[in-house]
């Protein structure tokens, strides 16, 4: 990005995908802006539709040098050709999975609001430690990460760290200097206009 204070952009899919259309609204969110990574966060376990989906947007990514990593199916990494897996249970599989991807791919961890969780898995050598739900949202059990814990992490990690989940304008702007990155994903999907909408959002990030 033009100024590199400023926290970088990741996108995470959403859980149901429409492939005769997301593609062409993805590209035109990787063309709007500078995007670091972009999450295949599929809800569905039909292997073949994964892999379909990985395959569009692959071609889509890799053309415009930017990561795509895979929620939860490490097997599925090398098979597709993906940069790596965002897992979701912490620090808990960590070890085995950078073993098993080696260090070239990317390995990127939810951690929820768990400083332990997230300081774990950093000492495991993941790439970047995620942290969230950052807005408040009726799913999960209503936990969120505070701005404090972003704040705390900035100072006292060198490992990155996404701040992601029901993010508004407000909290990008209170987030913005002590986050990495911000993971977007519903937040533009669900949006009438997902170009527009993505633009709002990066409009509120601050140095």
């Amino acid at each position: 990005m033009a100024d590199v204070d400023l926290p970088q952009l990741y996108l995470i899919t959403p859980a149901e995908i429409e492939l005769m259309t997301y593609p062409d609204i993805l590209a035109a969110c990787l063309d709007a802006a500078d995007i670091s990574c972009v999450r295949l966060a599929l809800g569905t376990k039909d292997e073949d539709l994964i892999a379909r989906t990985a395959d569009a947007l692959r071609e889509l990514t890799h053309t415009r040098d930017v990561a795509l990593v895979i929620d939860t199916h490490i097997q599925l990494v090398d098979r597709l050709g993906l940069d790596g897996v965002h897992l979701t249970d912490g620090a808990r599989s960590v070890k085995k999975v950078r073993k098993d991807l080696g260090d070239d791919a990317i390995v990127g961890s939810f951690c929820g609001n768990s400083r332990h969780d997230g300081m774990t898995a950093g000492e495991l050598g993941v790439d970047y430690v995620a942290f969230g739900p950052c807005g408040q949202t009726s799913l999960g059990d209503g936990s969120q990460a505070e701005l404090e814990l972003f704040e705390w992490w900035s100072m006292m990690i060198e490992v990155p760290v996404v701040a992601e989940g029901a993010l508004t304008k407000e909290l990008i702007t209170k987030i913005s200097p002590h986050t990495d990155f911000f993971g977007i994903g519903n937040e533009i999907w669900s949006a009438e206009d997902p170009v527009a909408a993505f633009a709002d959002l990066r409009s509120a990030i601050v140095a």
